[in-house]
């Protein structure tokens, strides 16, 4: 039987600046295990520690552009466009510019704190 989410949760959010955080499916709002989707919108200037999370993450960015940082690449992810991070690899997110940005994260399995690994 489907589920109607009405309403998103809105989820603390590490970083420098606040950001907010709306969970429509997910371990807090649904309690899912499997899958989380959450909308972000990020302030100018905003930036969280590196993670290494036990998660694969699929980003669609929406408005502005989000800054995707490993070990070894910077990518500058522009509205329109998304990106693919694995489970086990070290990464960073930031929006550096003026605008700042939105974007849909999608964690498989769902994003926990205790799975994140922040730096």
């Amino acid at each position: 039987m489907p589920t109607l989410i009405t309403l998103p949760k809105i989820i603390e959010a590490a970083g420098n600046k606040p950001k907010i955080i709306q969970e429509f499916i997910g371990r807090v709002n649904s309690s899912t295990q499997k899958i989380s989707i959450a909308k972000m919108t990020s302030p100018a200037g905003w930036e969280e520690p590196g993670q290494t999370p036990e998660f694969d993450e699929y980003t669609l960015v929406l408005k502005g552009m989000l800054r995707v940082e490993t070990k070894d690449q910077l990518f500058d992810v522009n509205a329109g466009q998304a990106i693919m991070t694995y489970a086990g690899e070290w990464i960073k997110y930031s929006t550096p510019n003026p605008e700042g940005a939105e974007y849909v994260a999608v964690c498989l399995p769902a994003f926990s704190p205790e799975t994140v690994h922040r730096d």
